[in-house]
């Protein structure tokens, strides 16, 4: 955003948390506790430096689509305040920013096919999709943007970038419409503070839903929370392993299912998704399954796989078995939420506390997804499917996390049912905004990146024409 606005009127100032590097110190202002279903330590799911999070990100890029900005019936608190559409003239340039080579993705069927086939799957819900990848440094280095950008900042003739600087409270006028001042502490003491025409609140999910609940000196439910709804709606996207076993016939499957190959200029790579018209019709969410290592089969896998061989009338005798992965959606609850809790981190602000929960639904309904592709599979006598996950508890214990904070200030143009409105303004306060993927009112299953920089990309544009 502060490179969107250089060629402004515009004077901005960036405050980073961090420096140039990592710093445990700094890294530990993220600390807090957890209660309710396992998750990943606080700590460990956000980098505190230039760049933030796209320090340690896989570089997996993925536009939304259609469905995932609709209200559907039978999603609670599903529905954006506008359709991809909105989105869809600020695609490019995010595209750009995380240097991911062009706008192919599903367009990729034009020229993977040199590569080898697509899997044959019989007419059905599951299709082939694809991502692209962030410019990959050396082997497996995604753009880093505190390392690719740090230059451009410097170059920007009206921008002060402050390294070290933390804000801990944002300071609310006497109506509790406006916020007019920002404090600013480092780490070894120093204070300031600044009175800022416009504030910008792009901290990741947790941490933006925690300033705004600390900051309540003026409102004691904190600054936006009239309708205590900071902190509420928080999501990420699980990653069960090893969810499903994938046997193909022939044993032949293009590089592009397992490992990320240059196609038509851009890194890519291959997953199953459900389609829109499928979770429509039968109310699934969405889902990118993926092909992952190969594995052996046991001995009733070796007997299922030829006595369904036998049926269909087809070889077998390369039959190979692969172990499939995913990233889920989940289901948008106000009870998957953060509030502060009793601690308090170096600089005296509270900390938080994640109450964790996972609705069994979910799985339910990822499992109805993967029985689709089995039955896909069999139709197109091209192989077929074991599902490996049935209780609770297995899907807890193979569970991994996409480290995709979501939710926390979400959007809806009806302040008591969202934070922010369709331009990313707080409900109430006239000059304060949050930016990335805290605004999501629900998560689809595409990783945010490129799609929060587009909303990053849109709320510039909407800065650009308010008054100064």
């Amino acid at each position: 955003m502060a490179l969107a606005l250089a060629n402004t009127p515009l004077r901005v100032v960036l405050l980073e948390s961090g420096g140039m590097t990592f710093d445990a110190k700094t890294q530990a202002l993220y600390a807090g506790a957890e209660v309710g279903a396992p998750y990943l330590p606080l700590d460990t799911t956000r980098m505190r430096y230039l760049g933030g999070s796209t320090n340690h990100w896989g570089g997996w890029c993925r536009p939304m689509d259609d469905i995932d900005f609709e209200e559907r019936t039978w999603m609670p608190y599903s529905g954006w305040p506008f359709g991809r559409k909105a989105l869809e003239p600020y695609y490019a340039r995010a595209q750009a920013l995380c240097e991911a080579g062009p706008f192919i993705y599903d367009k990729a069927f034009k020229w993977s096919s040199d590569q080898g086939p697509t899997i044959a799957l019989g007419d059905g819900g599951v299709i082939t999709r694809w991502f692209q990848f962030s410019k990959m440094r050396g082997s497996v280095l995604p753009t880093h943007f505190g390392d690719r950008y740090a230059e451009d900042l410097r170059r920007v003739p009206r921008l002060s970038t402050y390294l070290h600087a933390n804000v801990t409270r944002l300071g609310l006028d006497g109506g509790g419409a406006k916020i007019n001042q920002l404090d600013v502490q480092t780490l070894n003491g120093k204070r300031f503070t600044l009175k800022p025409k416009y504030t910008v609140l792009a901290m990741g999910a947790v941490e933006i839903a925690r300033l705004m609940l600390a900051s309540n000196d003026v409102n004691p439910a904190g600054v936006g929370n009239e309708n205590d709804l900071v902190g509420r709606f928080f999501a990420d996207h699980p990653i069960p392993r090893d969810t499903a076993t994938l046997v193909l016939f022939d044993g032949k499957l293009a590089p592009f299912y397992q490992n990320n190959q240059i196609i038509h200029g851009a890194i890519m790579r291959a997953g199953l998704f459900p389609s829109e018209d499928f979770r429509r019709k039968n109310a699934v969410m969405d889902s990118s399954t993926t092909i992952e290592n190969k594995t052996e089969l046991d001995d009733l896998g070796k007997a299922a796989v030829a006595a369904a061989a036998a049926a269909l009338g087809v070889d077998a005798s390369n039959a190979t078995a692969y172990s499939l992965g995913c990233g889920m959606e989940i289901t948008p609850d106000p009870n998957r939420r953060f509030t502060l809790d009793t601690g308090r981190d170096a600089l005296g602000l509270p900390r938080l506390k994640l109450h964790m929960r996972l609705a069994d639904t979910d799985f339910a309904r990822f499992r109805q997804t993967l029985k689709e592709l089995g039955r896909q599979l069999l139709e197109a006598r091209t192989g077929m499917l074991r599902l490996n996950l049935k209780t609770r508890g297995q899907w807890l214990d193979g569970l991994d996390w996409g480290n995709h904070h979501m939710g926390t200030t979400r959007m809806h143009v009806d302040p008591r049912k969202g934070v922010v409105d369709a331009n990313l303004q707080v409900h109430g306060i006239s000059n304060l905004f949050v930016a990335g993927s805290a605004v999501y009112p629900t998560y689809s299953a595409a990783n945010p990146t490129v799609n929060l920089l587009a909303l990053a990309l849109r709320l510039v544009d909407h800065l650009k024409g308010l008054p100064r």
